[in-house]
């Protein structure tokens, strides 16, 4: 028998970000530890998403880009890894489609399936709408930092939203930063935040056939945005390959818009950056045991996984000073990260100008560093960082919120 039933609800693709990255794990989790689960997302028309190893017939996708929605998928994020609608940008009448469409979609869903917990991935619409969908569901919303974000770019829909979203049960986060900033920004108790943190694949990211001979080599994974350092990490390389003329970034993922395309540009014409595409987890896993280090420049982070699968995969870090590594990796993870320090920050992720130059001096050094040091140290601790650790957390909320939601004299 099934320990119950969790509809899990992300508004965009799955896998393609750190949230659905963080999807999957924890469909895949549960799936072992005998939940039945329905998963709901959001993709564009003609996708046929995969969750965990979930039957078709228990993804639920709302479909973009068709007569009913005719924008693309609008990413948590302004600049995703594919095409996508900007939250900010979307007119009144496309936020009203938005949100009627999703309302349907999930009545549909919920009635269908009964769920005993919903997992809302995201402090953001959706979340905000479900106690008006399913009132006596318990609600348990994940939130990646990405929300905080959107809370600040669309004031005109935040207070709403904030309303909405404060009316659910609890709230899973990233790091002991985070908690602080959910908790003032949707006025929350204490008792209602759980740190749960985030994970990495094991039998995927591991040093195993590392290639210790891989020279001054240097990757970079995620977006081409401006957001995530990349300009500057371009001209911190630049330098460094004057010093270093055999240094090589390896640059992982992609992009879309004129952002991303002008930084597509510039890379193509640089001598020293090879760029590999969008690639899955198992062909990161072998580019990271193939590099010496890995570099994360963003100016806005929740708690960036893909450091830990890095150095799970023998690679030396370079990152920025932002609280989730602060405070919950860098102590973990010692001398084998580098930081960098924060340029002052004009909203959530526009850096101070001024700042710039000697932000591009650090991030030079750091790599410097990192790239002249030896192996890593054997004695690193990474286990709290799996995602069987994390889903332990998480599973221990869905239970108390299950009980929590059992008529009367049933619990």
């Amino acid at each position: 028998m099934a320990k119950g039933r969790v509809l899990h609800i992300l508004s965009q693709r799955p896998l393609l970000t750190g949230s659905g990255v963080t999807l999957d794990a924890i469909v895949r989790h549960a799936a072992s530890a005998g939940w039945e689960q329905r998963v709901v997302v959001g993709v564009p028309h003609g996708e046929r998403p995969t969750v965990g190893e979930l039957p078709a017939e228990h993804i639920h996708p709302l479909h973009f880009g068709n007569e009913k929605l005719t924008f693309a998928v609008p990413g948590m994020s302004d600049v995703m890894p594919y095409e996508s609608s900007v939250f900010s940008k979307l007119s009144p009448r496309q936020i009203e489609s938005y949100l009627g469409a999703w309302r349907e979609h999930l009545d549909d869903v919920l009635g269908k399936f009964q769920p005993d917990v919903i997992h809302a991935h995201h402090a953001w619409l959706l979340a905000s709408m479900l106690k008006d969908l399913a009132p006596s569901v318990p609600v348990l919303v994940h939130g990646h930092g990405t929300d905080l974000r959107q809370l600040e770019l669309c004031r005109h829909l935040a207070e709403e939203v904030r309303l909405g979203v404060r009316r659910n049960e609890r709230f899973a986060v990233l790091h002991s930063e985070h908690a602080e900033a959910y908790g003032t920004r949707l006025e929350l108790e204490q008792q209602r935040l759980h740190v749960i943190g985030a994970g990495y694949r094991e039998e995927i990211f591991h040093s195993g056939g590392r290639n210790h001979h891989s020279g001054p080599t240097i990757l970079y994974a995620g977006k081409y945005s401006h957001a995530k350092g990349l300009p500057w990490l371009l001209d911190a390389v630049e330098r460094l390959s004057v010093l270093l003329p055999e240094v090589r970034l390896h640059v992982a993922g992609t992009g879309s818009g004129q952002e991303a395309e002008l930084l597509r540009a510039r890379m193509e014409g640089m001598a020293c950056v090879k760029l590999h595409g969008q690639l899955d987890q198992k062909q990161l896993a072998e580019l990271m045991r193939n590099t010496s280090v890995f570099v994360l420049p963003s100016f806005y982070e929740g708690l960036p996984l893909v450091l830990v699968e890095a150095v799970a995969c023998g690679c030396r870090l370079v990152a920025t000073d932002t609280p989730g590594v602060v405070h919950d990796l860098a102590p973990q993870l010692g001398e084998a990260i580098e930081l960098v320090k924060l340029p002052r920050l004009e909203g959530p992720d526009t850096p101070v100008q001024a700042d710039l130059p000697r932000f591009t001096d650090e991030l030079e050094a750091a790599l410097h560093r990192a790239l002249h040091k030896g192996p890593l140290p054997d004695d690193l601790e990474l286990k709290p960082f799996t995602w069987n650790a994390v889903f332990q957390r998480v599973e221990d909320i869905w239970l108390e919120l299950k009980t929590r939601s059992l008529p009367a004299g049933l619990d």
